[in-house]
């Protein structure tokens, strides 16, 4: 996935760019918004997340030219505006979506995810299933084969992060983001500690390990024979 991101706060663009590349998206990121503009109209992009207050152009401003060019990219809006008004505002001039600074980056994850798969018309699935790992995200029940397993509220949310990224290699600080919502302490052993606990209750009566360590990079869950 290739997101266009326009935002002149370096620290916040930065804190993003990190994050979505942990997540695995490829990032463009414009400081000046008539050039992040000239970019959006040229190349193709899954999402754009706009800063509004920009040098050059502001981001309602590249939204309505966008929208007037007939490009239909999926735009999540960046404000320090919290004002019912300043939000009706930016979806008047066709913002997708509205999230207010200061934010933590696992809820624009999951914004950004969401308006991807609006654009792409593709159904949240309530059910996961890996090999023979299975859960219900209504219900929060889980199964291993015909074994039914009881996870703590926390394990259940590290469990589905694990499941809903099956295959891909997640970081200690993506999960401390999306699991716990806030930014990785490299002192603290909480993610191994949680890890371990849940990799007890899924694994350790099969054969077939489904949770795994990737040394000095994080984990991953896949069927792995």
């Amino acid at each position: 996935m290739r997101v266009i991101l326009i935002e002149d706060d370096v620290k916040i663009a930065s804190f993003v760019i990190k994050g979505l590349k942990e997540a695995g998206y490829i990032v463009d990121h414009y400081i000046n918004g008539s050039e992040g503009l000239a970019a959006a109209k040229q190349e193709s992009y899954d999402a754009g997340i706009i800063d509004i207050m920009l040098p050059g152009m502001d981001g309602l401003s590249i939204i309505d030219e966008l929208r007037s060019n007939n490009i239909n990219l999926p735009v999540l809006i960046l404000s320090a505006k919290r004002s019912v008004d300043d939000r009706v505002k930016g979806f008047d001039r066709g913002g997708d979506d509205y999230l207010t600074k200061p934010f933590a980056f696992s809820e624009l994850l999951a914004r950004l995810q969401a308006l991807i798969r609006r654009a792409n018309h593709i159904v949240e699935p309530n059910n996961l299933t890996v090999h023979d790992l299975s859960i219900d995200i209504r219900t929060r029940k889980v199964k291993r084969g015909e074994k039914k397993i009881i996870l703590q509220p926390r394990e259940f949310s590290l469990l589905e992060y694990l499941m809903r990224n099956a295959e891909r290699i997640v970081s200690k600080s993506m999960i401390m983001e999306h699991v716990w919502d806030y930014n990785f302490d490299p002192h603290t052993n909480v993610v191994e500690a949680r890890v371990c606990r849940l990799r007890e209750k899924i694994d350790k009566d099969f054969e077939i390990p489904l949770i795994h360590t990737i040394r000095g990079v994080g984990y991953v869950l896949k069927h792995d024979v």
